[in-house]
């Protein structure tokens, strides 16, 4: 067996075929880019001579497409949703490695996997199933080195996102094996960031940390020199206070004051150099962007220190757009992430609404019932929600449409208050086992537990193809079990 696949290897680094004369032509010349060269997709390698050796590649493809890999392939239309969001071939250039369907499959992979990044291209490499599931064949002797091109990807695709569009793709293409269309489920959840316990001391330290090697690096170019302040006296108290197991009030106000009188005046030293050197200095777009958050938070803080309330409090300053949201959990009181407002049709998650800001999701009822009716093109007569949704604006819109709800009734009973009373009690089991049970299945499986992503639109990013992954593998079943009906 080893020695078989030592001899594809062999055929494959020594032959190439060519579409245009339908023969095997040797490579001539070398390549500048060996990853880009020795990349070649599924497609244009299938075999034309009678070597033997090339069936077991054809018993890869078969074991493939009987593993989960492969059916969890066929349930996504890879081709639609490349041409919803706009992906092409480039036609000027150099060919890329990954077609824009592989590009979405890649993204699929790694929600599925839970690798990072360079654990993912490293399997890549070395899993001929991974490389069937994103369409290449990758020669190994020629691997692929560059786990960057990850993350090329993921911000490529994150700038083209669409939430809507895409997942009206998705439910057009999975609706025909969906059963209870009629019924929405609908509850909210916090998708939280990776990122350290935020508090005052640590986000003042932050600040002033960056601000003075900025202004060390400013003056080394520039050939001045340093002005004069009190950073280092604030470093040693507070690498003091940080070892501290108890922290007294009294000591964590005193040194708050001094980080901020200290921000502020480091702030003042920036400005001046930059009056008298601004033309002589460059700065980038993320230099300018941090140095805003950071004046953002100098005000804020000043603000909280004298007793005042802040909006929209900034909690870390690389990831500024994130906001606390107050969950009222026992173990989680404050949860620091993107809160989504999901519906559920039939066991399969579709994404209402999501923001990094605090909202109440209990207004958001009608705007669920209408996501529904436009993705299934079915009018929904059930509604599974949690008792933040049962206000009154809710209990009568439901009411005028004629929509049963799991809501606790108001008011005198109805005649058929028992059988209404036994479909409450039906609403509300399944949204407790199956909505509040998808969720811990996308955190735990799925790697949305703690979000890795570095910007705005690449965690976005991540959470959609987080719950659309653990979408499409309830699909396998669901296709499974009606193709069995249908036999």
């Amino acid at each position: 067996f080893i020695l078989k696949v030592l001899r594809i290897s062999w055929l494959f680094c020594i032959f190439r075929y060519s579409p245009a004369n339908k023969v095997w032509n040797p490579k001539r010349g070398k390549f500048p880019n060996k990853d880009m060269a020795k990349i070649q997709n599924i497609s244009e390698i299938h075999p034309t001579l009678g070597f033997t050796e090339f069936d077991i590649l054809e018993k890869y493809r078969k074991s493939f497409h009987e593993s989960e890999l492969g059916r969890l392939h066929s349930v996504f239309p890879f081709e639609r949703m490349a041409k919803t969001m706009g992906l092409s071939e480039q036609r000027l250039g150099r060919r890329n490695i990954f077609s824009p369907s592989a590009k979405i499959a890649l993204m699929v992979l790694k929600a599925y996997t839970g690798f990072s990044d360079r654990q993912l291209v490293e399997h890549l490499n070395g899993n001929i199933h991974y490389q069937m599931f994103c369409g290449i064949m990758i020669n190994p002797s020629f691997p692929i080195t560059n786990y960057k091109i990850v993350s090329a990807i993921r911000n490529e695709i994150a700038s083209r996102l669409d939430v809507d569009s895409l997942q009206e793709v998705l439910a057009s293409h999975w609706k025909p094996y969906l059963d209870s269309l009629h019924v929405c489920m609908t509850d909210a959840t916090c998708y939280e960031s990776h990122m350290r316990f935020p508090t005052d001391m640590k986000l003042l330290w932050e600040s002033l940390e960056w601000l003075y090697r900025q202004i060390c690096l400013h003056c080394r170019d520039l050939g001045i020199r340093r002005p004069r302040n009190k950073y280092a006296d604030v470093a040693k108290s507070y690498l003091s206070y940080c070892k501290k197991r108890k922290r007294k009030a009294s000591r964590t106000r005193m040194l708050k004051r001094r980080m901020i009188r200290l921000l502020e005046k480091l702030l003042i030293q920036r400005d001046e150099i930059h009056r008298e050197h601004g033309t002589s200095l460059r700065y980038t777009q993320d230099y300018q962007k941090r140095l805003s958050i950071i004046r953002k938070v100098l005000v804020q803080e000043k603000e909280m220190f004298v007793g005042k309330k802040v909006r929209d409090r900034i909690v870390s300053i690389d990831r500024h757009y994130v906001r606390p949201i107050v969950r009222g959990k026992e173990t989680k009181s404050v949860e620091f992430g993107a809160k989504v407002n999901n519906i559920q049709i039939d066991g399969i998650s579709f994404i209402e609404h999501l923001s990094f800001k605090a909202f109440n999701e209990g207004i958001r009822l009608k705007d669920c019932i209408r996501m529904q009716q436009k993705l299934m093109n079915v009018r929904v007569r059930c509604v599974a929600a949690d008792s933040i949704y049962a206000n009154n604006a809710n209990r009568k819109f439901c009411t005028k449409y004629g929509i049963s709800t799991s809501f606790v009734r108001k008011g005198r009973a109805a005649r058929d208050e028992s059988l209404r009373k036994v479909l409450r009690s039906e609403l509300s089991k399944e949204r407790a086992t199956r909505l509040e049970g998808s969720f811990g299945t996308q955190k735990q499986h799925y790697s949305l537990s703690r979000i890795k992503a570095r910007n705005r639109k690449t965690e976005i990013l991540w959470i959609f193809f987080g719950i659309h992954t653990a979408n499409a593998i309830l699909m396998i079943d669901k296709i499974r079990n009606r193709a069995d009906k249908a036999a």
